[in-house]
């Protein structure tokens, strides 16, 4: 008796799917931003829903006019290609979920070029209902493996895509043309062993990033996210590289140099920026290095860390507000001893340099107690410090203290971060500290002109670090 009024409680829902019945759906646009040609998406998905009181049944999924122009739809596990082998039920109050890929095709085109594909749900009830698939495809030049051998230019108005890594061979040098831009697949990375000029302009700098072009979260995309690639590594043998209005971010480590002759030129960078590593954003071991008007940020590691040497820094705003860890490294990290060897350090000058983060010590020096006769020449000269002060020591002349103090400091001295959206801007606020320390004749003789071209000198006076203060209009 209870299995019969069991079972006769029951009922089928029905899937006859009444007249103006109609599905609900998350989104009826479907973005998946800009994508390279030739590499296949990341998933996304949106929902499917049933509002009615009764089952809904979906008779065909295709898309309109038979044209996909590369995107891939799976609905409920169903593959479309152009059409349904039978039919898709979706119960009352219930949903589905429907999943997009896209491999864009070949443009031929310089420019990014939208493209687009119109996915038409059709019901038992004749309801037709539509869903717009959209991207802007952006051709790119891909290297495979590439090892230059000879002198060679890379100038294409499109993105090279590079895979198993660039390397720049012995002997060689690889100029880097105005606006180039290079996007590193995961795990690739640039490798020099001969010589590296990137000849960037204000207006048309040279990027070197990774290759995901999509978004992880909703208005935040994995460009912004580090260790999306190794980074730039000049090994023992390279020197006389040079570096002029870069950017380079979103990597593993952005620049290492390898141990080398600390009296000829490793590198000279300029006019660019180093941001969002998930090790260090600069590392120097034994090297000669020269690095003005430049932004070096946020790095899980460091942003500067030198181990012996021979470095110059002049007008660098060197912070580290890395949003992805409490146990980020310092802003600046230099010492005499690496491994249980001496490496010592020729010269480390910040000129006219803001070194700051959110800790309260962002300056790390560490003299080698085993090698004491190994250098230990350091110098800090009209910057803002955030590091306990320090007196006494002609090593430290006319700075101020990144501290509470003043009116504003660590990042108050910046635009407030979004870092929801993981956006950071090293311009500064009208009460920063930084603002008219600098020794003007540094700046006359080196950037009389910081990062984005505006003059230093007309207020009669300079401000640390590589952006100097503009009143808002």
């Amino acid at each position: 008796m209870a299995a019969f009024v069991f079972g006769s409680c029951m009922s089928e829902e029905k899937f006859d799917t009444a007249a103006g019945d109609k599905l609900a759906f998350s989104k009826d646009t479907i973005k998946l931003d800009t994508v390279l040609a030739g590499v296949e998406t990341a998933t996304k998905y949106f929902m499917i829903y049933n509002p009615n009181s009764d089952g809904i049944s979906i008779t065909d999924v295709s898309f309109e006019g038979g044209i996909n122009n590369g995107f891939r739809v799976n609905v409920d596990g169903m593959y479309i290609n152009n059409g349904l082998t039978g039919s898709i039920d979706c119960r009352k109050k219930d949903s589905l979920r429907a999943f997009v890929e896209l491999t864009p095709q070949l443009t031929n085109i310089d420019d990014p070029v939208k493209t687009s594909a119109i996915l038409v749900f059709t019901l038992a009830n004749g309801m037709k209902q539509k869903v717009v698939l959209t991207a802007r495809i952006q051709d790119v030049v891909v290297l495979r493996g590439l090892h230059i051998k000879k002198d060679t230019i890379l100038s294409a108005r499109r993105p090279y895509l590079i895979y198993d890594s660039l390397t720049v061979e012995e002997g060689a040098t690889l100029t880097l043309a105005e606006g180039t831009r290079y996007y590193f697949h995961s795990n690739t990375g640039l490798r020099v062993d001969g010589s590296l000029h990137a000849v960037g302009t204000l207006q048309n700098p040279v990027v070197l990033r990774g290759d995901r072009t999509d978004l992880m979260f909703v208005n935040q995309p994995y460009d912004r996210i580090s260790n999306q690639w190794k980074g730039v590594h000049f090994t023992k043998s390279s020197y006389d590289n040079h570096l002029n209005y870069c950017d380079i971010h979103s990597g593993f480590d952005g620049i290492v140099c390898d141990s080398s002759d600390v009296t000829k030129d490793k590198l000279r960078l300029e006019n660019s920026i180093v941001h969002n590593m998930a090790g260090d954003c600069l590392r120097v071991m034994a090297s000669k290095i020269f690095i003005g008007n430049s932004q070096i940020t946020n790095a899980a590691g460091n942003c500067v860390n030198i181990c012996g040497g021979d470095a110059d820094f002049i007008h660098c705003t060197i912070a580290n507000f890395y949003p992805f860890s409490a146990l980020r490294g310092a802003s600046l990290h230099y010492s005499n001893e690496y491994h249980q060897a001496a490496y010592p350090i020729v010269r480390a000058y910040f000129r006219n340099c803001i070194i700051t983060g959110y800790s309260q010590d962002e300056i790390m020096g560490e003299q080698s107690e085993k090698f004491q006769n190994a250098g230990f020449n350091y110098g800090f000269y009209n910057c803002l410090l955030n590091t306990p002060e320090i007196k006494n020591d002609d090593k430290v002349e006319k700075c101020l203290w990144d501290n509470e103090s003043h009116k504003v400091c660590r990042e108050g001295n910046f635009p407030k971060f979004n870092e929801d959206a993981l956006i950071f801007g090293f311009g500064l606020v009208a009460k920063s500290a930084a603002i008219g320390i600098g020794d003007i004749a540094v700046t006359g003789s080196y950037y009389p002109y910081d990062r984005l071209g505006v003059s230093r000198l007309s207020d009669g006076q300079s401000d640390a670090g590589c952006y100097e203060y503009v009143a808002s209009k």
